[in-house]
């Protein structure tokens, strides 16, 4: 399935060369293969050969299905499935059964997507290197004794491994497009409100956004059309004046104009890495781009703006989890004594923190000095790319400072993983779509390239990362 697009699969499918079962049953042979080591999965679905059956049934009678009915895809352990389990990677929900659907789930189920199982993910989605889960740490494909990026390292790790050739996460501030970037894969996140966040277990509801991962950026744009679109039930889904349609995208960027934060290549940044980003954009301008220096002057205060406001929203959005209402439950005999101790037992070390750091900064007499302060820092952050953007039709930058490290290297230094986030979490604060996609390797390791464009301008991200995939081959590489 590595191998080929899923516009490839679709038409295999669709001519009974191959059928879902055999997608399928490829997928969890690989699953077999491989999870053991990487630990992708937390759970493979009992029902997906079922699922399959379904859909070659369906396709036999000669029904009009979808185009990516029959594909297997994966999804992140905090997107509802019903009736299946979703821990968000915590103990505090390891026995939590979703009662209903997220609206992407049902719209790839409406669609005839065969829906493999649940990644493996950092608590609640709260780390950059997928170590943080209550059920272990996954494994990056291309050296397993690396991390694979968080807090969706195992939706990325699945993807290139060849587990499944679709996978979908959740980006707060890069957890979908900083583990596409450490295992040499594409990632999306798009623009605030493109996708509907009902059935997404809420870390920040104001930056959290559902994204995908697929080997090539035409997937993606195929399985966004599937998940796109306004949502009655989530207020903050939009309606959308356009779709995205991969076929209908020119992979042509003459004339089109990118710019090149200069605050974005910093001291401290792997020389290597830079160097393989120079040489990406060095291809893009070749290819007809116009490419310009520009500035982000507030770029320097994003971590600590995002570190106040991530924290905030999600001290009062884990505040159900208390074992009374959700979660893990440990009788104490009173009712605060309950609180503390199935939220001291059902919460890991890295949600503790950020949970205390949140309260910290919404509580009386701090909310001014810290929250507030940040919410206007995230305004100002917000006006710069609104400026740059009056110049260029594009930002191009790295989507990591460096590439997967070790194991447990960054697990007793929290601001040393936090770091690792610092030029994605800029588009999570500003509300933009972004893409990372793989431009080369350093020490070995995939490093990624990421694009980041105007609010609902996908295309034009698209547009980007399949022209530069036509000229390159970095994406069809494989561990």
């Amino acid at each position: 399935m590595n191998t080929q697009t899923i516009q490839e699969l679709s038409a295999s499918l669709e001519a009974k060369e191959v059928s879902s079962e055999d997608l399928v049953k490829a997928s969890l042979k690989m699953i077999e293969e491989k999870n053991s080591t990487l630990h992708a999965f937390l759970e493979v679905f009992d029902d997906a050969l079922a699922q399959a059956k379904e859909i070659d049934r369906r396709r036999a009678q000669g029904e009009a299905l979808h185009p990516l009915a029959g594909i297997p895809i994966a999804l992140k352990d905090n997107i509802l499935v019903q009736g299946k389990m979703a821990s968000a990677g915590s103990h505090m929900l390891e026995n939590y059964r979703a009662s209903y659907d997220a609206t992407v789930t049902r719209r790839l189920k409406e669609s005839g997507l065969v829906i493999m199982g649940r990644t493996n993910m950092d608590e609640f989605a709260m780390g950059s290197s997928t170590e943080n889960s209550h059920y272990g740490p996954t494994k990056n494909p291309w050296d397993d004794t690396r991390v694979p990026g968080g807090s969706s390292g195992g939706s990325a790790a699945a993807v290139a491994s060849g587990m499944v050739p679709l996978a979908l996460g959740s980006d707060t501030g890069g957890s979908v497009r900083q583990p596409a970037s450490l295992c040499g894969v594409c990632g999306l996140k798009p623009t605030y409100g493109r996708v509907s966040r009902l059935g997404l277990m809420a870390l920040a509801s104001s930056l959290d956004q559902i994204g995908p991962f697929a080997h090539r950026v035409e997937d993606l744009a195929w399985l966004m059309q599937v998940i796109e679109g306004q949502d009655p039930l989530d207020a903050t889904s939009s309606v959308l004046e356009e779709t995205s349609v991969s076929s209908l995208i020119s992979p042509d960027i003459k004339g089109l104009r990118l710019g090149v934060p200069k605050e974005y290549f910093v001291d401290g940044m792997d020389t290597d890495v830079t160097q393989k980003v120079k040489e990406a954009i060095a291809v893009l301008e070749r290819a007809g781009a116009e490419v310009s220096e520009v500035s982000l002057p507030h770029t320097s205060y994003a971590l600590a703006a995002y570190y106040l406001i991530m924290p905030a929203e999600a001290s009062s959005n884990l505040g159900r989890y208390d074992g009374l209402r959700y979660g893990h439950l440990l009788q104490d005999g009173t009712l605060i004594g309950t609180y503390e101790q199935s939220r001291t037992e059902g919460f890991g070390d890295e949600v503790k923190r950020r949970i205390m750091l949140g309260t910290f900064a919404l509580s009386a007499g701090y909310y001014d000095a810290y929250y507030k302060k940040a919410t206007q820092v995230r305004a100002k952050i917000k006006q710069d790319f609104d400026e740059v953007f009056q110049r260029v039709d594009a930002i191009v930058c790295p989507t990591s400072p460096c590439v997967a490290w070790k194991l447990g290297e960054k697990m007793e230094d929290p601001l040393a993983m936090y770091l690792s986030d610092i030029y994605t979490l800029s588009a999570n604060l500003a509300t933009i779509p972004a893409l990372s996609i793989p431009c080369g390797f350093a020490h070995d390791l995939p490093v990624g390239l990421q694009f980041m464009a105007r609010p609902f301008d996908e295309s034009t991200l698209y547009r980007l990362g399949m022209t530069y995939q036509s000229l390159t081959d970095w994406h069809t590489q494989t561990p």
